[in-house]
């Protein structure tokens, strides 16, 4: 099979980079910056499975017909990326990796839905610099059709994902997908703050915003009349039950959670992006929210808050103060 990975950030730079150190037929199509140093000195991963320093093809656009695409851009560069490889994956079978729930509505607007697997990645990893990723902590990666049932290709697929992560194929990946924005929307507060995930939660008060993000999510969500479904590694119990305790309690628990996730420090997408001054994908994860509230006459004061801290945050290249941050969302914590 052969496989491209559009996108050589820290989930396809990874993921590519695995897949060519078991031997797969993989390329990797990345921004300039990336090929420069990639062809230079190879793409170098560090991590929890130790350091590696792989060679592998890349180059800016696609130039072949894979059999199989990992589309690992963010959300928002999703279209600029099938345009300017279109002519190449008309055939292939196309995984997205992205967060939130809008990735493949997108990328229908250019292949068949029939063509079309959807993803969840549940390992993590970082960006450092172009051609540098650390692996911060394992995890699965998920799989299954959003529009049609699974068949054998997807069991081809993960046949293939399985050498380098734990593949798991789920016939309802869209409740998984939607619970899998509540693991991720916590990714705006380093993002507000300009610090590690284990930094910025170490504060119990700190962690009750996030708490509390939770708690407006469960509510839209509930009210939408969407139904969530456990991840292999998040099981949707965590969530209720966090959210169901006081206040305290939890915001306590959590960051006990957030201060061992992984030994080297995790930024986030959302700061990732930020840190590489490029738009991020914010609004497919809390603008999920404030999205589904407005699609259904209710409100989300809090994600929306956030959602408009991280683009200023985005526009002005200032970071908040914890300070400033908890008294921005003083009112809407409880």
């Amino acid at each position: 099979m052969k496989i491209a990975v559009i996108g050589a950030g820290a989930i396809g730079g990874l993921a590519a980079g695995y897949l060519k150190d078991k031997g797969e037929d993989v390329s990797l199509i990345g921004h300039a910056d990336s090929v420069k140093a990639i062809q230079a000195g190879g793409l170098r991963i560090s991590g929890v499975r130790g350091n590696f320093n792989i060679k592998i093809d890349i180059a800016e656009r696609l130039h072949y017909k894979p059999d199989l695409v990992i589309l690992a851009t963010k959300t928002q560069d999703i279209e600029a990326a099938l345009k300017d490889n279109l002519d190449f994956i008309s055939e292939a079978a196309i995984v997205t990796a992205q967060n939130g729930i809008q990735a493949d509505g997108l990328v229908s607007k250019y292949v068949p839905e029939e063509k079309i697997i959807s993803s969840i990645v549940m390992f993590g990893s970082t960006f450092l610099k172009p051609g540098e990723i650390v692996h911060n902590f394992e995890g699965s990666w998920i799989l299954g059709r959003i529009f049609t049932g699974n068949d054998k290709k997807v069991i081809e697929v993960s046949e293939v994902l399985n050498k380098i992560f734990p593949a798991i194929v789920s016939d309802d990946i869209k409740g998984m997908k939607y619970l899998k924005i509540f693991v991720n929307a916590n990714n705006c507060i380093p993002a507000i703050l300009g610090k590690s995930m284990q930094e910025s939660f170490s504060s119990v008060e700190v962690s009750r915003i996030s708490i509390a993000i939770w708690k407006e999510g469960l509510d839209i969500v509930n009210k939408a009349g969407i139904n969530l479904l456990s991840l292999p590694d998040f099981p949707l119990e965590r969530l209720v039950k966090l959210a169901s305790l006081p206040a305290p309690e939890a915001a306590k628990i959590f960051s006990g959670i957030m201060a061992n996730l992984s030994k080297e420090p995790l930024y986030g997408s959302v700061l990732q992006s930020i840190k590489r001054k490029k738009a991020s994908e914010i609004d497919y994860l809390n603008g999920e929210f404030v999205r589904l509230a407005k699609e259904n006459n209710l409100d989300a004061p809090l994600n929306e808050k956030l959602a408009r801290m991280v683009h200023q945050v985005e526009a002005s290249g200032k970071f908040f103060t914890q300070e400033e941050l908890l008294k921005n969302t003083e009112s809407l914590v409880n």
